[in-house]
C-alpha cells in the first residue's frame, strides 16, 4: 500500500532536479523524490502546479520511456 500522497508543504521541500530528458530548449520537467513518491512541475513555474505520482508508477513510465513503448 502506498502511503498518502505528500503535503504542498512536502513537496515544496523536495529536493528538486531537472529532468535528464528535458529538451535543450527550456522546456523542462523537474522531479522531487519524496520517498513513496515522485512529485513532478514545470522549471519555468516552479510555484505553479505540482503533481505527485507514486515512485513504483513513475519508474514503470520511465522504464517504458526507455524501451520505446511511447
Amino acid at each position: 500500500m502506498t502511503p498518502s500522497a505528500p503535503t504542498s508543504a512536502e513537496l515544496a521541500a523536495a529536493p528538486w532536479r531537472t529532468s535528464s530528458y528535458s529538451a535543450a530548449n527550456n522546456e523542462c520537467v523537474e522531479v522531487g523524490p519524496l520517498g513513496a513518491w515522485v512529485g513532478l512541475r514545470d522549471s519555468k513555474r516552479p510555484h505553479g502546479d505540482t503533481v505527485a505520482v507514486p515512485a513504483t508508477a513513475f519508474v514503470a513510465m520511465v522504464d517504458a520511456v526507455r524501451s520505446g513503448a511511447f
